[in-house]
């Protein structure tokens, strides 16, 4: 269970990192739906990636105690992934469609970094 907090702590990190700079370009370019996009969907997306870490860890304790083991939430993320498409549809003025869609692949794609990163630590 620390390494799954462990892993959470970087990955938040990361996540942060990225909606700074997102948040930086949206103030200073003239790309603000882009922007407001990537920010909309990579929000959702640590949302998401909070779901899973907490989810995850209670899977695993009702495991241990040999409850019954209920989902991994899967259909909360896809629910808050349509609600991101729909308000993206709804508000085209504000929110780019695909800097929405690719701001809610953000957790998966920093989860696939992280992981090649600390595996590279740790295998030197």
């Amino acid at each position: 269970m620390p390494e799954l907090q462990a892993m959470f702590t970087r990955q938040r990190k990361w996540m942060f990192f990225l909606l700074s700079i997102y948040v930086l370009g949206w103030g200073f370019t003239a790309y603000q739906p882009i922007f407001l996009g990537l920010i909309f969907g990579t929000s959702l997306s640590f949302f998401n990636l909070w779901l899973m870490v907490k989810k995850t860890g209670q899977f695993s304790e009702n495991v241990l105690k040999g409850k019954k083991v209920r989902s991994l939430g899967s259909f909360s993320r896809m629910a808050t992934g349509a609600l991101a498409v729909v308000v993206a549809l709804r508000y085209p003025e504000q929110f780019h469609l695909i800097s929405v869609v690719i701001g809610l692949m953000t957790s998966y794609i920093v989860i696939m970094i992280d992981f090649f990163i600390h595996s590279l630590k740790i295998h030197k």
